[in-house]
């Protein structure tokens, strides 16, 4: 069972669509399990933004497996474990590869997937960045800052309004920034489901 506050997020069509497959069905209630609420929230939000960016501009890219990244772009987050090189980001890479080798993912898909979650904090994607890559950086920036919003006009508006995160991009931001300085993960106060 997926929590209550995401149905609204998992009954829009984008979502919708996907449920029934076994890898985003694995990938969400690791989210479910890895994640906080807001941050949870703030997956499906990235995921949705992307895939209405993807549609609009017509690219086509592996759904499923933009949501499986979507859902782990963040886990690095949670925790008290030491960060290392690359910060957060690699952190959830890491966590993101392991996943998807539980899941027999092939290598090149792991690979191209769990470089888009390594490169989702770098102001803009790299120049050879897939269309993975390209859509989690968008849904990630739009949903956090803002940026992007014109090309999916109102879209970002309506998804807060289905699952608002009051105050998320500020602290998200701060704690984000927490990380940096420290190299070490603040706690958070995990809500058990």
């Amino acid at each position: 069972m997926l929590p209550e506050a995401w149905q609204p997020l998992l009954d829009r069509p984008a979502l919708a669509e996907l449920l029934g497959h076994p890898l985003a069905g694995a990938a969400l209630k690791e989210m479910c399990r890895l994640l906080p609420p807001h941050l949870a929230v703030h997956s499906l939000r990235t995921f949705l933004l992307a895939d209405a960016c993807a549609r609009t501009r017509g690219t086509a890219y592996d759904r499923v497996g933009l949501l499986a990244a979507a859902a782990f772009h963040d886990a690095g987050l949670v925790g008290r474990t030491p960060l290392g090189r690359g910060g957060f980001p690699c952190r959830s890479a890491q966590l993101f590869d392991h996943f998807l080798a539980r899941h027999q993912v092939g290598v090149g898909r792991r690979t191209t997937l769990t470089r888009a979650v390594r490169g989702h904090m770098r102001p803009f994607p790299a120049r050879d960045a897939g269309p993975e890559a390209r859509l989690l950086h968008f849904g990630v920036w739009l949903d956090v800052t803002g940026r992007g919003e014109r090309q999916v006009p109102d879209e970002r508006r309506r998804l807060a309004e289905l699952a608002p995160t009051p105050w998320f991009a500020v602290s998200f931001s701060a704690r984000v920034v927490a990380c940096g300085l420290r190299r070490v993960l603040p706690g958070f106060p995990v809500t058990h489901r």
